[in-house]
């Protein structure tokens, strides 16, 4: 009665975690993984962005508070001895065909990474698809309110530091806050870094589902580059990255709370909503496929009635 269970499409039952009776938040836990629709998820996923960027560029900019917070992350990093961003956006920046591939590694890949690893959770992890993306839409979603609650400005937009805005110098599309396009987006959303929370919760997914060491290893080198890149552009303070892991943080409780488990422990498979009901009784034994568990050759070695 406390537990719920989900058949994977190898006719094995997995249980699911358990539900405790009578519980406050009984009727809220542990719901039960259901194979994803293709059409609903990018639709969901589609209206969702649209909604974050419509919400995230409708938050109140406030330039003046803004660069007053932007100075403040600064000096809190300069009295930890941290304060390394102006020496690496420099010393990167120095480097052309390094700062440009980074322009547009920014630009680029927060998007396409993390629809590939979505992709990849619809097609071979689908059972575990919904507490994944939960993670990821819980993030994004928290981080809004850190929009809203802290405006900070980019360190290339400080005022008497001397950042280099590298997409501006090298002519590159690097950022949707800088050149033609700083109009349409706000410049002061800089904590969390969700530049950081989607790499960050790409890599996670990555280093726990994939089998191949070499992908664990890219898994937690993505955030880790991605680290690297935010600094070196001048988008991002170190800090703004905590924030994003924080976000990401939030996430995967949220995804906790609701399923009941951490994502990866989910079962791999799930079956379609119109499949075969299950039986109640115990599975046949091992090398029967019939309802009744018994085995073809049973029945060929019954003998045969001569109907008289």
């Amino acid at each position: 009665m406390g537990e719920t269970t989900v058949k994977s499409l190898d006719d094995r039952t997995t249980p699911s975690s358990p539900i405790v009776d009578g519980g406050r938040f009984a009727r809220l836990r542990a719901r039960t993984p259901r194979r994803p629709t293709i059409w609903f998820e990018v639709a969901l996923i589609g209206i969702s962005y649209w909604l974050y960027s419509l919400t995230r560029n409708a938050v109140p900019e406030q330039k003046a508070e803004a660069l007053k917070n932007a100075d403040w992350i600064w000096k809190i990093e300069s009295s930890l001895g941290l304060a390394f961003e102006h020496t690496v956006n420099h010393a990167v920046n120095s480097v052309t065909w390094l700062i440009v591939s980074m322009n547009y590694y920014y630009a680029t890949l927060h998007f396409v990474v993390t629809i590939g690893v979505l992709v990849w959770l619809y097609r071979w992890h689908p059972g575990r698809y919904a507490a994944f993306r939960t993670v990821l839409f819980a993030t994004t979603g928290v981080a809004l309110v850190g929009y809203y609650l802290f405006p900070l400005a980019p360190p290339r937009l400080m005022n008497g530091v001397n950042f280099v805005d590298t997409v501006l110098v090298h002519q590159t599309w690097g950022s949707m806050a800088s050149g033609n396009l700083k109009h349409v987006s706000n410049q002061y959303a800089a904590m969390p870094s969700m530049h950081i929370g989607w790499s960050l919760w790409c890599g996670v997914t990555i280093f726990l589902l994939a089998k191949a060491p070499w992908s664990k290893i890219l898994g937690l080198l993505y955030p880790a580059m991605t680290l690297v890149v935010i600094v070196s552009t001048a988008n991002h303070f170190w800090l703004d990255a905590v924030g994003g892991m924080l976000c990401l943080a939030f996430g995967f409780a949220v995804s906790y709370f609701w399923y009941g488990s951490r994502p990866h422990r989910l079962p791999k498979l799930v079956e379609p909503a119109a499949s075969t009901p299950r039986r109640s009784g115990p599975p046949p034994e091992e090398g029967t496929d019939r309802e009744d568990g018994k085995t073809p050759s049973d029945d060929a070695e019954r003998p045969v009635s001569s109907g008289r």
